[in-house]
This record gives C-alpha cells, structure tokens and sequence, in this order.
C-alpha cells in the first residue's frame, strides 16, 4: 500500500509538470481501483491560479455520480491533496466533472431556489430550502444574490444548513429580519 500512496504524494523524485503528476495519481487512482474510466485533462493558468479541469467518461460514470457526487467530490480533493504536497508554491483549483454532472446538479438547485423565490415573492413570507452542504449553499446564494427582492440567509449549525429565503421589506431598505433592530433604543 506505502507503493499507492507514493504514488499519490510522491514518494520518489519531484517532478516538475502538473500535467503528468496529475495523470500519475489518476492512472494510479484509476487502475487500483478497477475503474472502466478515462478522463480529458485540461491546465491552464488564470492569473496566479492554475486550473485543473478533469472530466471522466467511461462505463462506470454513473457509479461516479451516484450519491450526489461523492466520488466525483472525493477525486477532486484527492487531486487538489496532491498538487498541494507536490507544488506548495502554485495555487491550484481542481473541478472534476463527468459528464456535465456539475452543471446538471446547479441547474437543479438553482430550479428550486427559482420556484421558492417566487413563492416567498408572492406570499411575502419567509421560506426554507432543505439542508444543503456548503458548496450547494454557495450556489443558491449566489443566485439568490442576482435579485435584490429577496434576500437569503444560512440557518443552523454543522456543515448541512437549511437556507431561509425572505422578501425585502420596502420601508426605509431595511429587509425583514432587520427591521426589529432598529426600533430598539
């Protein structure tokens, strides 16, 4: 097993391309594990951010998207580990995607964030979308973000957190969970 993880990390000489220390783990990666996948590499450089782009295609994708993505998520840490250990000094971002399974997963999330934006448009109350992990969080902020009619907030502790979507209150731009503070002297 020291030989896999050598593998992973780089346990001989360092080697300096991203590209094949990438290819190594994944080829590694994919042959201990018996995966019937192969995977496109893109590199490019954004800034001081090098972008690492990998989307896998093969007879066992849906095994990759199974649970919302958890394999697909546990590649792209493994990968993002790895370019850390073996290029300190090069930031990186890694996005790992099978056939477009990332875009699919927002669209959906953001399809959700829509209809209960309206709802609470509409009704002019609060409403909640179920718990989500960081990352899902992100996104539906983000969008939520794009109409200054709502407004949206994390509710809870732990990593999963329910999102609580409001309506803005007119009355002098104060929103709705605001308007109690300011009343008080």
């Amino acid at each position: 097993m020291a030989g896999f993880f050598s593998k992973l990390f780089g346990g001989g000489g360092k080697k300096s391309d991203i590209d094949a220390v990438v290819e190594a783990t994944l080829s590694g990666i994919l042959e201990k594990g018996g995966f019937d996948l192969e995977y496109n590499l893109t590199t490019s450089k954004k800034e001081e951010v090098t972008e690492i782009k990998i989307d896998f295609s093969g007879a066992d994708e849906e095994l990759l998207k199974d649970h919302k993505g958890q394999l697909l998520d546990a590649f792209q840490l493994i990968v993002k580990r790895v370019t850390q250990h073996n290029f300190p000094d090069v930031q990186t971002n890694v996005l790992v995607d099978c056939g477009g399974y990332r875009e699919e997963s927002e669209a959906a999330l953001i399809e959700r964030a829509e209809h209960l934006k309206t709802i609470a448009i509409e009704q002019g109350k609060s409403v909640y979308y179920r718990a989500l992990p960081p990352k899902e969080r992100k996104v539906v902020h983000q969008y939520l973000a794009q109409d200054a009619r709502v407004k949206s907030r994390s509710l809870g502790d732990g990593l999963y957190k329910k999102i609580k979507i409001f309506p803005v209150k007119n009355q002098g731009g104060a929103g709705a969970d605001d308007a109690s503070m300011s009343d008080e002297g």
